[in-house]
């Protein structure tokens, strides 16, 4: 039988892929623009030492900086997406490593920069903060400045630091070209390729002999390489240790929260949370075996069809779904949204040939909200598209609202957007769509969702933490201590529920870039507990529901997470907003198990 081939990225209809002449119009206009960039950094070093010299000065550079920083966004953008998108692309390779070098330039360029802030003081730049109403706009930065004071270095180590931006991106780019460019994967049964773009799509095939091919090849070709991706990913944890002890933190928690403001307790509420929780899996495991009706249960069939006829949801179908289920927020927060999907060309639908896993939201201020996904024409996909449209619709929105030092958001809030959408859509769909063998599979994409964010994100993060704790102390660990450590978190939270294969499940790790941004991981968990609590004000109609969350978008980073999602209404220092979604999660199964009878 003829193999299944995904198709050549040259052969997909420009229409369906994402609207990069909007960034620049050709490979050459991006050169020019690095170019011209590179060729204004000495520009910098005028400011050096001066500062200080007047608020005007201080203007100055604040404006040449942000400046600098949309052209550096878009030159991103525009290579990180290119590559993305063809990872045999090498020429866009070579344009994302080119600009990542860039970005370490600058970095290390204006390094002076903060430690000259602090030389002047407070009250200085308090008074023409007061006076300057250019210079009034960064008010909160150099609040924050001064409250990161103590792990600010001299102006020589943060200009090392600076240097150091691009070296310490090689670990993940590392990964990304091992695992996206140059793994192949052995075919699944019925000749199914088995590639980045095309996984998450096997495992929900119905025929069991596909899954767990599908699922065994995945992990083997991660297993093949197991010794590389554990000394790589060492790399990463111990560079994030070499960055905490610098800055003078307790730890690579502390380090990664502390500029955000976030207090450690949040993640350790998260995770102790989590643990408590940990017997509504183990019951769902057990409902998810009887309705399958096999004997033992195994990982790859988590995402097992329940229902005999899976839903088709074509692209444009599932574009106006969520443009009916999004309508509390208003007419033009949703006519913006469908424009971006349909004419605009934010999304890069389609899966590929060289194609990188997953799906992602990226852009900047300066161009559109683009998104990478593989669009597979089910609840699932359209539960992606509806996932990367919240974040896309966060960063739209922000860029309409804030000035480029605000223009950007903590991780710790972006997957709250994500998820909110998610959860508007299925509460629109349950309410419309009554038919049960609907309603079934609706809860599958649910439960496969919060399976990702609720179950196995808690689950990295525990081992994250363990690995940099041990890193911290001086110890190090193989890639067998690697998947021995997660084999152990997964049994607990399997609950005796699954049979484990032990290597291949504990290989879950190397499956994950996430890792590679320290302490990522549990935020996506605490991102889905702050969406429902704040999706739930606006089913309920609560006075100002709407407008409060649609000002959380348009905050950007001009506020503090914690803050900034408390005046949208809801507080994630406190396990209350977890178990209220461990309880969305709860009814979500009684409901299954019901349909099920």
């Amino acid at each position: 039988m003829e193999s299944k081939a995904l198709p050549k990225r040259h052969d997909i209809p420009a229409e369906h892929t994402w609207n990069a002449p909007s960034v620049f119009e050709s490979r050459e206009a991006w050169e020019a623009a690095y170019q011209d960039l590179a060729a204004q950094l000495p520009s910098l070093k005028r400011f050096e030492g001066h500062l200080s010299d007047s608020p005007t000065t201080l203007v100055e550079w604040m404006n040449l900086t942000s400046e600098m920083g949309i052209t550096i966004g878009k030159l991103m953008v525009y290579a990180g997406m290119s590559s993305a998108v063809d990872t045999n692309d090498q020429a866009a390779v070579a344009m994302q490593g080119r600009g990542m070098m860039l970005v370490g330039q600058v970095q290390a360029l204006t390094a002076f920069a903060d430690p000259e802030l602090l030389q002047i003081g407070w009250d200085t730049l308090s008074q023409w903060m007061d006076e300057n109403t250019d210079l009034a706009v960064y008010r909160h930065y150099i609040e924050g400045l001064f409250r990161k004071q103590q792990h600010i270095r001299s102006a020589e180590v943060e200009e090392v630091l600076g240097l150091l931006a691009d070296n310490f991106s090689m670990p993940y780019r590392t990964y990304s070209m091992l695992t996206d460019a140059d793994f192949k994967f052995a075919q699944a049964a019925e000749d199914e390729p088995v590639a980045q773009s095309t996984i998450t799509d096997l495992m929900n095939n119905p025929n069991r002999e596909v899954r767990r091919t599908a699922w065994e090849n995945y992990a083997d070709r991660y297993l093949d390489y197991k010794h590389t991706l554990a000394a790589n990913y060492l790399a990463s944890v111990k560079q994030d240790a070499f960055e905490a002890h610098v800055r003078g933190y307790s730890g690579t928690l502390e380090a990664v929260l502390f500029p955000d403001n976030i207090p450690v307790e949040v993640f350790h509420n998260l995770i102790n949370t989590y643990q408590r929780f940990l017997p509504t899996w183990h019951r769902y495991w057990a409902i998810r075996r009887r309705i399958l009706g096999y004997e033992t249960l195994n990982p790859y069939d988590i995402w097992a069809p329940l229902s005999k006829a899976r839903p088709v949801v074509e692209y444009n179908q599932a574009v106006d779904w969520l443009t009916e289920a999004l309508a509390p927020l208003g007419d033009t927060y949703v006519a913006t949204m469908r424009q971006g999907s349909l004419e605009n060309r934010w999304v890069d639908r389609y899966p590929n040939e060289g194609k990188s896993s997953g799906a992602f939201s990226s852009g900047s201020k300066g161009t559109y909200p683009f998104i990478m996904m593989s669009y597979a024409n089910s609840l699932e996909s359209m539960s992606t598209l509806a996932h990367e449209l919240g974040h896309s619709m966060h960063s739209y929105l922000t860029w309409q609202h804030q000035p480029v030092i605000y223009s950007g958001y903590s991780s710790f809030v972006a997957e709250v957007a994500s998820n909110f959408h998610q959860a508007m859509l299925r509460d629109y769909l349950f309410k419309h769509n009554p038919d049960p063998g609907f309603q079934i599979a609706l809860i599958e994409e649910a439960m496969s969702n919060f399976h990702r964010y609720f179950f196995i994100m808690p689950t990295l993060a525990r081992y994250e933490h363990e690995v940099h704790q041990r890193v911290e102390q001086g110890g190090s660990l193989t890639a067998d201590d690697m998947i021995k450590l997660m084999t152990e978190l997964f049994s607990e939270g399997y609950g005796g529920e699954m049979h484990v294969d032990h290597d291949r499940v504990g290989i879950t790790w190397a499956q994950f870039p996430h890792l590679y941004a320290a302490y990522y991981p549990f935020q996506y968990a605490t991102g889905i507990s702050g969406a429902h609590a704040l999706a739930s004000r606006v089913l309920a109609n609560e006075p100002n529901a709407a407008e409060d969350y649609r000002g959380f978008l348009s905050s950007g980073s001009s506020g503090y997470p914690i803050d900034v999602l408390k005046k949208a209404g809801v507080d994630l220092t406190t396990p209350e907003p977890v178990e209220q979604t461990f309880a969305i999660l709860t009814q979500y199964i009684d409901r299954l198990d019901q349909l099920t009878r």
